[in-house]
């Protein structure tokens, strides 16, 4: 059977001179264009798209949705002030009519976005709606994005890279709100920007004459690394006595992304090494870095790893191919695992990723699993990792009795309902308890963040405890209170292609991704694996910083009775300087150091934090918008710390007043102001919280119901009694805090005994003890619990 037609054999009719024909030779659902091939990261421009109607028509009352991917970061579009940024606009241009034919009657074209108005992935959309009358075939629509035409800014674009980012249109052609999708996406190549940061990457701690390699690029302004820069770097090693061990050119590569690979550097003294980067190159700010030796031979440095990255298989930007590459070769991970969302995968992009994963993983260099990502809600279990650790094929999507092991089986290719599979967490729990040796399960905060009224104590070993979705000291120390033995984890759970405690971009993703130390005694998939599920972790926001925290031969993750006449023994490594040590058990804060207090403060410095989150689910961003104002002082400088883009800034209102603006995700920004005195000074801090715009004009902030607004006012000569004033306000470990500095260097290396005897630990129970420190700059770490039977 055919559904061929000859209008021949209808006879005699009347209809427009040559219509069908032209009709029956366009796409019926239409095209669409762009004239732009080629973007910048981050870069304000204007782009413009074209919808040529199909032959199908436009009825009135239809609608179209350009759509693209929910996890870019792309300026949120309005559609209220032409003359602003980030104006999208839609014009509707007549095409040409034949004899016969009757002009569409559309009288306006009406313009919204909605962050959710398609369906995953393609979630964000720019909707248009078709107001009192139709259109013809050949009409167009013009998607202006970022229309400048009104003394508009321009659009603000992705800030990372990605190869084919993708405009995806679907129209409802009879307005009865069935969406077809019109063949053919606009793709655009988003490349980085000027350079901008050189950044080192070495192991934080070695043994003496350890061999280990360094790592040097090249970022631009919102963390992308650049490409095909042959710039010529010069590398500084400083020896522990401050001499130059030696100073070196380096060229990074002409092709691809600008690094350079040192190999095989070993050092012989023992102590702390500072390694440095510069280029001759304008506005390109240099780097350093530090390298402790120790003297303990045969041990295994710790491993570096991010055991939670997506690609495009899934939800993830660029290739499984490239994200694994920029683990090894950009981020120089020691471990990598790829995770892949459960529902989300075809089976033959599995196999095709995890054949990719088996040849790319290198004992001795580069450590890769595969992995799922069990995306369960938050009410059936919430989100769990699943990491298999050995080298037979992996139990997915089937297990070895042929059951499906998603959570349930939806893409973009399948249609049809939604049927649960591997469904609630139980069931997912029962899938792999038969081996529980060959898995890691890591329960996480996302989107859908876990729920802790769930555990397995042999499958689930560590609980991530920070991610590019922010910071969690919270489910870490609720696993432990509930008497979990779970050891800390941080991962990037990165979604745009740069993994390895990777830069954040400016939505839902709202905080540097993290990394998982690893103290492993061997370096291959059954060595890590095994350090991995003994809990012989830390974990850091991004940075090669290193914790330990042990009594006697007892590691962080172990399980045993205490002596209570052995003290615990801690030591930190950090690069920017350690302000803060605290000892938690469980829940509680038991024991503290406070490196300001140890220093003395200066007279004249104090610092504004703020910090937390709004809740614990999707869209915890906390937006803050704050003033401080000294009077009776003068400002003589001021610096920020922990704000990780360009679009997280402070500057100076007037002479006595600091404005800023910048977001935090459980994660902590700080703002440092030198005064000339703070003695007879009065403070002033006055800060709105926003939340994340998910609905509505992206123009009108959407206040923080519980806390939309604080302010207090403190004198200076308070804050000179106190040294520290907090206020805490409802939400995830949400506050302000103003405090005062100290003049000294705070120490990057910190060791130290705690008294356990003099902690007064209750008798006859398990205490899950852990540390999480804090340097100068915000980043944080946290190691795994000690689990001492008092």
């Amino acid at each position: 059977m055919n559904n061929i037609f000859d209008p021949r054999d209808a006879g005699y009719y009347i209809a427009p001179q040559g219509l069908y024909e032209r009709n029956k030779a366009r796409p019926f659902l239409g095209s669409i264009n762009c004239y732009r091939r080629e973007l910048i990261a981050g870069e304000w421009t204007e782009i413009s798209l074209v919808y040529e109607v199909g032959a199908s028509g436009l009825a009135d009352g239809a609608w179209l949705k350009l759509a693209f991917k929910f996890y870019s970061d792309w300026a949120l579009f309005q559609t209220t002030d032409p003359t602003g940024a980030n104006f999208v606009s839609a014009e509707y241009q007549a095409g040409d009519l034949v004899p016969g034919q009757s002009a569409a009657t559309v009288q306006h074209l009406k313009v919204r976005f909605d962050q959710k108005g398609h369906e995953r992935p393609f979630q964000k959309a720019i909707i248009v709606d078709i107001i009192d009358g139709y259109l013809n075939p050949g009409d167009r629509i013009i998607l202006r994005l970022g229309d400048r035409r009104q003394g508009g800014k321009g659009t603000r674009i992705q800030t990372f890279v990605e190869r084919d980012f993708r405009f995806r249109l679907f129209i409802d052609p009879l307005g009865s709100s069935k969406f077809a999708e019109v063949p053919g996406d606009v793709l655009l190549n988003i490349e980085p920007g000027l350079p901008s940061t050189l950044q080192i990457i070495a192991p934080r701690l070695v043994t003496d004459q350890e061999p280990f390699d360094v790592l040097v690029r090249i970022d631009d302004a919102w963390g992308n690394t650049c490409r095909n820069h042959p710039l010529l770097v010069l590398l500084t090693l400083h020896s522990p006595q401050g001499t130059i061990h030696f100073a070196q050119d380096t060229m990074l590569a002409a092709d691809g992304w600008a690094i350079a690979r040192i190999k095989g550097l070993s050092l012989d003294i023992i102590g702390e090494w500072a390694l440095s980067a510069r280029v001759e190159a304008p506005f390109v700010r240099a780097a350093q870095t530090f390298v402790t030796v120790d003297p303990v031979k045969g041990a295994l440095r710790p491993l570096y790893a991010d055991l939670h990255v997506h690609s495009d298989d899934t939800v993830g930007t660029n290739d499984t191919l490239y994200n694994l590459s920029y683990g090894r070769d950009v981020a120089g991970l020691d471990v990598l695992g790829y995770t892949a969302n459960d529902f989300n995968i075809t089976e033959s992009r599995w196999e095709k990723a995890v054949e990719l994963i088996n040849q790319l993983n290198e004992p001795d260099r580069f450590v890769c699993y595969p992995g799922t990502e069990w995306c369960g809600n938050s009410c059936a279990g919430g989100d769990r990792n699943v990491i298999f650790l050995r080298d037979e094929k992996p139990q997915f999507p089937f297990d070895n009795q042929g059951r499906m092991v998603r959570s349930f089986e939806w893409n973009e290719f399948t249609a049809g309902t939604i049927k649960p599979g591997t469904w609630p967490v139980d069931e997912l729990y029962a899938a792999y308890a038969n081996d529980p040796d060959g898995h890691l399960m890591m329960p996480h905060v996302g989107g859908r963040r876990c729920n802790l009224d769930w555990h397995h104590p042999e499958l689930e070993r560590l609980v991530e405890v920070s991610s590019a979705w922010g910071q969690f000291h919270w489910v870490y120390a609720e696993a432990l209170q509930r008497g979990y033995r779970v050891g800390a984890a941080a991962n990037s759970d990165e979604h745009q292609g740069r993994c390895g405690g990777g830069v954040p971009a400016t939505a839902v993703f709202g905080s540097r991704g993290g990394l998982t130390g690893v103290l492993a005694e061997s370096f291959d998939r059954a060595g890590v694996g095994r350090a991995l599920r003994a809990r012989h972790t830390f974990a850091t926001t991004g940075e090669r910083t290193f914790a330990s925290l042990s009594q006697g031969n007892h590691l962080m993750g172990d399980v045993f009775s205490a002596d209570l006449e052995l003290p615990l023994e801690y030591r930190l490594l950090g690069d920017a300087g350690w302000e803060q040590v605290e000892l938690y058990d469980g829940e509680r804060l038991i024991w503290s150091r406070d490196l300001h207090q140890e220093l003395g403060f200066a007279e004249g410095k104090i610092r504004l934090r703020l910090g937390g989150a709004r809740i614990k689910d999707r869209y915890r961003g906390a937006y803050w918008n704050s003033e401080i104002r000294i009077i009776g002082a003068v400002i003589q400088g001021f610096r920020a710390y922990g704000f990780d883009h360009p679009e997280q800034t402070v500057w100076r209102k007037n002479a006595t007043t600091l404005a800023l603006r910048t977001e935090t995700s459980g994660d902590i920004d700080s703002l440092e102001i030198d005064l000339s005195s703070l003695a007879g000074a009065e403070i002033q801090v006055y800060t709105r919280i926003d939340s994340y715009i998910k609905v509505g004009d992206p123009r009108e902030p959407q206040s923080y119901v519980h806390a939309p607004e604080a302010a207090f006012t403190l004198s200076g000569d308070t804050l000179l009694a106190q040294s520290r004033f907090v206020r805490e306000l409802p939400g995830a470990e949400l506050k302000i805090s103003l405090e005062r500095l100290p003049a000294s260097d705070l120490p990057r290396e910190l060791t130290g005994q705690i008294d356990l005897a003099a902690l007064g630990l209750e008798s006859g129970r398990e205490h899950p003890l852990f540390l999480s420190a804090r340097q100068r700059d915000q980043a944080r770490i946290w190691t795994s619990a000690l689990f001492l039977n008092v």
